[in-house]
């Protein structure tokens, strides 16, 4: 590095918005930073995102009316263009297309502010950003064909809604993009671009600045390194003592700290930087390099540096759950006769009530009364513990084959699943999901070892990755692991494969 890096520097390819350095940025200045910045430049933040969610809007509306004209002509909007307010505005109210695409473009979005997509993280390369753009659009057209098959509205062309999916990929990751060029445009030009300064040449120091070169768009030029025992290197312009005669010959905008922790130095530093008028960044190098990639988070005033995130996949739970609401209304419509011919059925076989409702173990440990088809004698409970002996389960939760206590109709509607048919109603309530680990009951879970309470990070299922794959094997260590491997790899489509072969498990009498 010369000892002032030039303005100008080779351009950077715009698929490399990330260094290919081994330690990557130590503190992201991205965008998305949560430190509290000043009002001005909050307002200008609000404005920028508000800008962005602008230019999606009129993207989204410009699909939507490209692939309508081109789907039914565009003879349409030329009859509208001699039409009087009152008419456009009663043309608006009874046009069904017009409801879709403002219901499309909220979908849209809020689907982009969930992928983060309007204060975007710098370090995105373009193809990373695309691929967020492509998740949203697929979200959002997604949850509008939802909402499209289930107003039984025949008369929206479904080839319109692909379409316009289609354009909006485009269109969408295409303008972030153009933006991307722009930016490093001016940075290749040396528009807006910072002369810094970094104190401390060790290898944090020397890391920094070489992820700083590499990722110009961020609008720093490294012109050297200040150090407490400087060793000759041309790019080391002096120690810390010569900061003031450095900063003023080199024009220096920002000072970057790589030092240990060193209070008291780092108090001269801010005194001097204060009286130079010079912007003062902290680069912590702490816990031998575990929080080089921490993003530093404000809570209540204070920076917090994280060093462990586990992101919650916000987004996919909530399609998650417009799903178990769909399909399990679906469900009880579909299985309302299946449900009266058995209660009937139970009713005449043995006394007692048609439903049982026993208190089940839920997500985070909420207890719920679980519904499904009596099978049992009534008083099956009170026989619970003296049966134990003969369990059939490894662990905790309780099992047997030929429980005495099941009665004729029981046996039959376990065999084919009919009893569970009614925690459709759970899953209404959103006390359950389709897809999940089995709720346990109480006193199982009183006997869990405290490795297994991590299967209740999640909502219980009607279905889940054991109950299609290792129903019938009695090991609790198989069924927890498999619990634990669904919560930790979940996906919607995981969700998708274990309902499609929940189906041929049913059909096939498995249940017991």
């Amino acid at each position: 590095m010369s000892v002032t890096a030039a303005r100008r520097s080779p351009a950077q390819s715009v698929g490399e918005w990330t260094s290919g350095g081994k330690y990557g940025p130590v503190i992201s200045f991205s965008e998305d930073s949560r430190f509290p910045r000043p009002r001005s430049e909050r307002w200008r933040g609000f404005v920028r995102q508000a800008s962005y969610v602008a230019i999606d809007v009129l993207l989204v509306s410009f699909a939507a009316i490209a692939t309508y004209g081109a789907r039914f002509g565009f003879a349409r909007y030329r009859s509208l263009l001699g039409s009087s307010s009152r008419e456009l505005v009663r043309h608006a109210y009874s046009h069904t297309y017009l409801a879709l695409l403002l219901l499309y473009v909220a979908l849209m979005v809020m689907a982009c502010m969930s992928q983060h997509l309007y204060h975007t993280a710098r370090e995105l390369s373009a193809l990373q950003e695309s691929l967020k753009v492509a998740k949203a659009v697929g979200f959002a057209t997604t949850l509008l064909a939802l909402f499209i098959f289930i107003s039984g509205d025949k008369e929206i062309s479904r080839l319109v809604v692909v379409s316009s999916g289609v354009l909006n990929v485009s269109t969408l990751a295409g303008w972030r993009y153009g933006k991307r060029r722009y930016v490093l445009r001016r940075a290749r030009r040396g528009e807006g671009v910072s002369r810094a300064l970094i104190i401390g040449a060790g290898k944090l120091g020397r890391t920094f600045a070489s992820w700083l070169e590499s990722n110009r768009q961020y609008g720093y030029t490294v012109c050297g390194f200040l150090d407490v025992h400087p060793n000759g290197d041309q790019s080391v312009l002096g120690s810390i003592q010569d900061l003031k005669e450095v900063a003023l010959k080199h024009f220096i905008d920002q000072l970057f700290v790589t030092l240990p922790a060193d209070r008291e130095l780092v108090k001269e530093i801010w005194v001097e930087a204060r009286r130079l008028r010079l912007n003062l960044k902290v680069v912590p190098d702490i816990y031998d390099g575990l929080g080089w990639r921490a993003p530093i988070r404000s809570i209540a005033g204070f920076p917090v540096i994280e060093l462990h995130w586990q992101p919650i996949p916000a987004l996919g739970l909530v399609v998650k759950r417009a799903i178990d609401i769909v399909l399990a209304s679906l469900g009880l419509i579909v299985a309302a006769p299946l449900l009266a011919l058995a209660a009937l059925w139970i009713r005449f076989d043995s006394p007692g009530p048609v439903m049982y409702a026993a208190l089940r173990v839920a997500r985070k440990g909420k207890k719920f009364r679980c519904y499904k088809l009596r099978t049992m004698v009534h008083d099956a409970d009170a026989h619970k513990e003296s049966l134990r002996q003969s369990n059939e389960r490894n662990g905790p939760f309780f099992k047997m084959e030929n429980d005495p206590r099941i009665t004729l109709p029981g046996r039959w509607l376990r065999k084919l699943s009919i009893d569970e048919l009614p925690q459709l109603f759970n899953v209404l309530l959103g006390d359950m999901s389709l897809v999940g680990p089995r709720p346990h009951p109480v006193d199982d879970y009183e006997r869990y070892d405290t490795e297994h309470l991590r299967r209740l990070d999640v909502r219980p299922g009607l279905t889940g990755l054991w109950q299609v794959t290792a129903r019938r094997d009695p090991s609790f260590e198989k069924n927890m692991a498999l619990d634990l491997e669904y919560i930790e790899n979940w996906t919607l489509g995981l969700d998708l494969k274990i309902l499609l072969h929940t189906i041929p498990a049913v059909l096939r009498a498995e249940g017991h």
